[in-house]
């Protein structure tokens, strides 16, 4: 073949753009104005399951290699999950937001990220692909839908490393005995959030990149001793809270009221992202159907227990107004007397934040080569490397970007961009299996897809108007949720009652369909309802600017690729 006889270094216009349309000046002038018509083609048109396993696996010319178990994917679970969230976020929201009662948000958010997990689950045991849940939603939402959510798991991936790159270099500092600041340079050339600069941060992203991109069997178990020291750590933070703890601090449990337990779990959310990373390895695992929901349901339950026992270990060490918001381990350690036990933490909290890094390199990197695969973003992002058999190309478009706005922005800016992102996906998810249970193409009757879209319609309605009324924060007053909580309710009877299930799951799938997917869209969208205004600000913004690519590249060159108009490479 032609591609196998090329380098794996290629910088020609046709390998950024092999689509007919950007052929010429004149091809690309006639590409935009069939824009209106080539939308609607795309808006309505599905992929399917063979196409994303076996034909958009040519697109790399080189397959990933097979060396992945349900233990590398246990531990991939540990070390993609706990980094900075539970020891930054932890201490800002107790003191700040929930009180004692940030075990309860950790509980929320657990329950809702574990929602989350069963729907991935199911459709990375089915569809073991590269593409994760971009994969998922091109099947079964369209290429418009998956566009989106392609877009927010690109700056879910950027952002999200980019923030724990600055949050590396804050512990660094705090194990050398210095202030957080302390290794960053600080410029009036820039405005506040964006005035410290961090060189530290943008070194220590290279570094996971390299490591990632040189082999993942070798990330894999670099991975397992970093996690294994980490889960140490966190062992001995847990134990020892609770051998210095007073009930006395948990009083009052609920300070700022069931308002702040929200707030505060759509914030701590952001500590249980990154489990989407293993379901982005199953072209990568030896036996699919086994072993990634071992290594996602087991790692997440576990994560689970152990942060709503480091949340509570927390609040019934100090009292919730004297935990310090940006160091809250390491002060509540030395305000027991146990000043040593800072450095500890800020220890377990480096090994976590760098095993976060390694694993999101490997998970960022195979969602943005599925996405290149379909001509979404340029193909050349889609090559997998013949001698490393990993995707280096889709590893630098992430780490580049991300070390650019880890080199300027603060944790506190990217913080709630990053959580709504998140959150949006999580809902899409849902959404996609239910339409995966209760439709399929040619088979379902008109009528029964009409249901199931009016049902769904209700159940995100009804989800979206609990959240609007709870942040209406109308104290003493629960005449809302008697309307919207039953909406919820009728539309998910409705599909039980109204609507066929079309296809069982072969392997392994989501018990009690509808229930658990509804509940999850509900879970997903009251979370974000509960963030700030700002979050939804710089969200709406980003939308926009993802829109604007997609109009004028990316609806283009799907077209082209789903039609076959591509020039072949020389």
């Amino acid at each position: 073949m032609d591609g196998e006889e090329r380098g794996y270094w290629r910088w020609s216009k046709k390998d950024f753009f092999p689509e007919e349309s950007f052929q010429s000046l004149a091809s690309y002038r006639a590409a935009l104005s069939q824009t209106c018509s080539r939308f609607k083609n795309r808006l309505v048109s599905r992929s399917d399951d063979e196409n994303e396993r076996f034909e958009l696996r040519k697109q790399s010319e080189h397959e990933m290699k097979r060396c992945l178990t349900w233990w590398d994917l246990l531990w991939f679970g540990f070390g993609s999950v706990i980094g900075a969230g539970i020891f930054v976020l932890t201490g800002q929201e107790a003191h700040e937001q929930a009180g004692p009662a940030i075990v309860l948000s950790y509980v929320v958010s657990g329950f809702s990220a574990m929602l989350s997990v069963f729907c991935y689950t199911e459709f990375a045991v089915e569809i073991p692909v590269a593409g994760g849940s971009f994969a998922y939603l091109r099947i079964e939402l369209g290429d418009f839908a998956a566009f989106i959510t392609a877009g927010n798991i690109l700056l879910e991936s950027i952002v999200g490393t980019a923030a724990v790159a600055r949050a590396w270099t804050s512990y660094f500092a705090t194990l050398l005995n210095r202030s957080p600041n302390a290794l960053r340079i600080k410029t009036d050339l820039t405005s506040p959030g964006f005035n410290l600069l961090d060189p530290i941060a943008v070194l220590v992203l290279a570094v996971a990149a390299t490591l990632a991109s040189i082999s993942t069997r070798k990330t894999s178990l670099l991975n397992w001793i970093a996690s294994a020291i980490n889960t140490l750590v966190i062992l001995f933070v847990i134990i020892a809270g609770f051998i210095h703890a007073k009930t006395s601090n948990l009083t009052p449990f609920l300070p700022y009221g069931p308002e702040g337990v929200f707030r505060a779990a759509a914030v701590v959310y952001f500590a249980y992202g990154g489990f989407d990373s293993i379901a982005t390895m199953a072209e990568e695992t030896k036996n699919p159907s086994r072993d990634i929901p071992i290594g996602l349901l087991g790692s997440m339950s576990i994560i689970t227990v152990i942060y709503c026992l480091m949340a509570l270990s927390l609040s019934m060490m100090q009292k919730y107004t004297e935990i310090d918001p940006n160091a809250a381990y390491s002060v509540a350690f030395q305000s027991v007397g146990m000043k040593w036990g800072k450095y500890l933490v800020a220890l377990g909290a480096l090994k976590g934040m760098t095993t976060v890094l390694l694993v999101g390199a490997l998970g960022q990197a195979r969602y943005v080569t599925h996405i290149a695969r379909t001509h979404m973003i340029p193909p050349v992002f889609a090559l997998v490397h013949p001698k490393t058999g990993t995707p280096i190309n889709a590893n630098l478009l992430v780490t580049i970007p991300s070390a650019l706005i880890a080199f300027f922005s603060g944790l506190d800016v990217l913080a709630s961009l990053l959580s709504i992102s998140t959150l949006f996906i999580f809902t899409m998810m849902p959404i996609a299996l239910l339409v995966r249970r209760y439709y399929v193409r040619e088979v379902t009757p008109r009528a029964d897809l009409l249901k199931l879209i009016i049902c769904i319609l209700i159940v995100v309605a009804s989800s979206m108007a609990t959240s609007a009324y709870w942040g209406m924060r109308l104290k003493g007053s629960w005449i809302g949720y008697t309307v919207t909580v039953p909406f919820w309710f009728l539309g998910t009877l409705g599909i039980v009652f109204f609507v066929p299930q079309q296809r069982t799951p072969k392997v392994w799938g989501v018990p009690l369909v509808p229930w658990i997917p509804c509940l999850s869209i509900a879970t997903n969208i009251f979370l974000m309802g509960s963030l700030g205004t700002q979050a939804f600000v710089r969200f709406g913004v980003c939308t926009l600017v993802m829109l604007l690519y997609y109009f004028l590249l990316g609806l283009h060159a799907t077209y082209d690729m789903a039609h076959q108009k591509i020039v072949p490479r020389s």
